[in-house]
């Protein structure tokens, strides 16, 4: 008798429809919350709309309002709300006892695998669907719906919805702990962003002119920070004359339209996403149960895990118990190596020894870690000691011509925006001033460290240069120095005090300053006010006639120049005038630019005088006013004449100051 029975065989599935609804019904106040606060910022708009029936929604509105809810707000929520999703979807992993359980059903880790992850990635989608949705319904109700942008903000949310989430189940699997998950989760998305700030900061005591900024060299590996600072909205807006029924026609800037900028890379991170989830499954079918309760789950992870927390130890809590400690016993403007080296390896050694407890979830983890401590000291000293040295050469490091893109140079008291390919030759100058004072910095150093007693170095007077270079290869450099400056040096060619009188006192660097032949920006307005004249607010007009009066005056010559020792201090008439520029090339950027008046800027004066911003009263000057506030070396530059109001007015006044 045969007693073989016929079996069917089980097909494989990869997703169990149960599972998936149990997880949406089970976490359903995670995504239900979720969606009533989206809701609200929809029916926030219908409120303000029943409230001022005048109120006008257009489509370029909402086009806006979308792209930057997907730019701009989307990877913020995304970044905190992933973490919770998966935080909920992936609890079982860190428990024992329920990662036993789940792994003795009937369903392949396959399936549970791509299971919840959908059902995490639903949770994600379902509140964006539900704004989405009530948004629709109001741009339908005021006739500005768009289709277009909102095809495209769907997308640019499906992008980051998949992204975060992904990183989130990516950072599940490294641990077995349901509390290290948000900790290594949010360290992964800011790590780059912390060793940024921390070796900037240290950077920043050992490197005259280094400042301590964010410098962003591998920013891309910073998701969130990368898509703010990059992803943006461009309101492009034009002048459009309007002829009112009654009344005489006026200049509007009008939206004309909405462009999304660098929408593209949510579409690259939506790609990094799939890879982590591709690399996440793979270390969840290596997974064992026995890791829950650990802190990190797969085994070769353990020594990254303890090498990043050392570091992060050493950098952060070292630059701490140095500002603590050291600058308290011995205050210095620049870090001493060997007391930060100390500072640095205690700091090291506590993350060190802090990060094996948490490995091997006990306190006994001195004995045998000799050999890893003194590894810690050593790289702590190296570190210090080529800071010192200066090995990779940052205080000297001055960018080549083909290497810039933009110059922001901030000198003098003004602001000078310098662009290669317009701007080549001052550019050059402005390079060869970096160099100079490179070579110069034992001199600014010394400035430094006798905290700027400039009078005891033989100086008259400190002034600051700052340069921000923007980099063909989309990297910025900054620098930041104080400069001590006397008269027999500014007399000396070759010293960065003779090229930066050189390069600002250039009538190519004041027209640059003025933005003549500058597209990029257009005169709007400012104001004028005299001593006996009230003030008023310039129309762009008015603004363009005194630009041009301005300009005829520094072709002329008669500008003046920068004084940098302030001897002609009080020399310019008592006028105030200010001009504001905006930028034409994109919709957010302002500047402005306080000009002073000098008599010998007859072109400027005549315009004033004809427009009526200021009268014949108003053309005395600040030191026949206010005599007791200027010192006798400035009078001593006056002429005779001037010694009463009303007198001569041919002496050279200040430059511009803006």
């Amino acid at each position: 008798m045969n007693w073989e029975v016929r079996i069917m065989r089980s097909g494989i599935s990869c997703f169990n429809a149960t599972l998936f609804r149990k997880n949406l019904g089970r976490f359903w106040p995670l995504w239900g919350m979720a969606s009533f606060i989206g809701v609200l910022f929809p029916l926030t708009l219908v409120l303000q709309i029943l409230r001022q029936p005048q109120y006008v929604v257009t489509k370029l509105d909402v086009t806006g309002g979308y792209y930057s809810i997907a730019g701009q707000v989307a990877p913020v929520l995304c970044l905190i709300y992933a973490v919770l999703c998966a935080m909920a979807v992936w609890s079982y992993l860190y428990s024992a006892r329920s990662v036993g359980m789940m792994h003795s059903l009937p369903i392949r880790r396959e399936g549970i695998f791509l299971t919840n992850f959908l059902s995490g990635l639903a949770m994600m989608l379902i509140p964006f669907a539900v704004t989405g949705a009530a948004c629709v319904a109001v741009s339908l109700a005021v006739g500005a719906f768009d289709a277009g942008s909102l095809a495209v903000t769907v997308l640019l949310v499906l992008g980051n919805c998949l992204f975060y989430f992904a990183s989130a189940t990516f950072a599940a699997f490294l641990t077995g702990n349901l509390l290290a998950l948000p900790a290594i989760y949010f360290l992964l998305h800011f790590l780059e962003v912390l060793l940024d700030y921390l070796v900037s900061s240290i950077a920043t005591g050992f490197f005259v002119g280094v400042e301590d900024v964010y410098a962003g060299v591998l920013e891309c590996l910073s998701p969130t920070v990368y898509l703010l600072r990059n992803v943006g909205v461009n309101y492009i807006r034009e002048d459009v004359v309007i002829t009112p029924a009654a009344g005489d026609p006026y200049t509007s800037r009008e939206l004309v339209d909405v462009v999304l900028e660098n929408g593209r890379l949510v579409g690259f991170y939506a790609l990094a996403g799939v890879v982590l989830l591709i690399l996440a499954y793979l270390l969840y079918r290596r997974r064992g149960s026995e890791r829950a309760g650990d802190v990190m789950a797969a085994g070769w992870l353990r020594p990254v895990f303890q090498c990043v927390v050392t570091a992060l130890a050493a950098l952060g809590g070292g630059v701490i118990l140095y500002e603590l400690i050291w600058r308290g016993l011995q205050y210095g403007t620049f870090y001493e190596a060997v007391p930060m080296a100390v500072c640095l390896s205690v700091g090291g050694l506590i993350g060190y020894y802090a990060a094996a407890m948490l490995l091997k979830k006990t306190l006994r983890v001195f004995r045998g870690s000799w050999k890893g401590a003194i590894v810690v000291v050593v790289c702590c000293g190296a570190l210090c000691a080529g800071l010192h040295a200066d090995v990779l050469g940052v205080t000297t490091r001055v960018p080549a011509l083909g290497e810039v893109a933009q110059l922001e140079l901030r000198l003098a008291e003004n602001t000078y925006i310098l662009y290669a390919g317009e701007d080549d030759g001052l550019l050059e100058e402005a390079l060869a001033l970096h160099q100079a004072v490179t070579a110069d910095v034992g001199r600014i150093r010394e400035l430094y460290e006798n905290d700027y007693d400039y009078e005891g170095m033989g100086a008259e007077t400190v002034h600051t240069l700052q340069l921000e270079y923007t980099l063909k290869n989309g990297l910025t450099l900054h620098r930041w120095y104080s400069i001590p400056l006397t008269r027999e040096r500014m007399e000396e060619p070759g010293t960065c005090e003779y090229l930066m009188d050189q390069l600002v006192n250039s009538e190519a660097m004041k027209a640059r300053r003025l933005h003549m032949g500058d597209s990029r920006y257009a005169v709007e307005g400012g104001y004028c006010s005299g001593e006996y004249s009230e003030s008023e607010d310039l129309g762009s007009r008015e603004a363009e006639a005194i630009l041009t009066a301005v300009g005829q005056d520094l072709a002329e010559g008669a500008w003046g120049e920068y004084d940098w020792f302030g001897d002609r201090d009080g020399l310019e008439y008592a006028i105030y005038l200010e001009l504001s520029f905006r930028r034409t090339d994109r919709d957010a950027g302002m500047d402005w630019i306080t000009i002073n008046v000098r008599p010998e800027m007859t072109h400027t004066v005549d315009c004033l005088l004809r427009l009526g911003l200021v009268t014949e009263e108003d053309l005395v000057q600040r030191i026949q006013l206010y005599p007791e506030s200027y010192p006798e070396t400035v009078w001593e530059a006056l002429p005779a004449s001037a010694g009463v109001i009303g007198g001569a007015d041919t002496m050279t006044s200040v430059m511009v100051m803006g």
